[in-house]
């Protein structure tokens, strides 16, 4: 059972991954289709990777299920703009704390293209020191790397109290400072 923070709280994820085994107690059935070698109810809340999406965008566009689609550093956010209606969930990946390629794609989906579903940022590069920076781009799920505590996670999206830059849902500079807490 995987727990991510979702909206700065920490949950338990409601969504599989095309491959990914069933959770315990759930059985394949006549409503399932195969990915990957593993059966998929179908309406399950799925997340495949864009290179599944782009085969056969038709198949996805019918299903009963939500559906979400994994992008990695180097797949272009322009590609994904008219599937983009058709999606509930964009999770980007981070594969290690350097590559900062997914905040300018967690920008692009929410301001260029106006994305309004979750916003996920996933991968070994998730740590818990990139939580509020990630906040501030627009991602409200977070699936944090192995090893990493979900706790003190949480805790990190209230680590700063005033951001200077635009980001996404924070309140303005001004308002910050001229009605700030006593």
């Amino acid at each position: 059972m995987r727990r991510i923070l979702r909206r700065r709280e920490l949950v338990v994820d409601d969504w599989r991954y095309a491959g990914e085994e069933p959770a315990a107690g759930a059985a394949a059935g006549p409503g399932t289709a195969a990915l990957a070698g593993a059966e998929v109810p179908m309406d399950a809340a799925l997340i495949i990777p864009l290179a599944e999406l782009r085969r056969d965008p038709t198949r996805w566009h019918g299903r009963c299920g939500r559906l979400g689609v994994r992008l990695g550093p180097a797949d272009a956010v322009e590609e994904l703009a008219g599937e983009l209606p058709f999606l509930s969930l964009v999770a980007l990946e981070f594969p290690n704390p350097g590559d900062g390629r997914g905040y300018s794609q967690a920008r692009l989906l929410r301001e260029r293209f106006g994305f309004r579903g979750e916003l996920r940022a996933v991968g070994a590069g998730v740590r818990q020191d990139q939580v509020f920076l990630l906040a501030r781009c627009g991602f409200d799920a977070i699936e944090l790397a192995a090893g990493e505590d979900p706790q003190a996670s949480q805790r990190a999206f209230s680590r700063y109290d005033v951001a200077y830059q635009p980001g996404s849902p924070q309140v303005a500079i001004r308002r910050q400072r001229f009605h700030a807490r006593p």
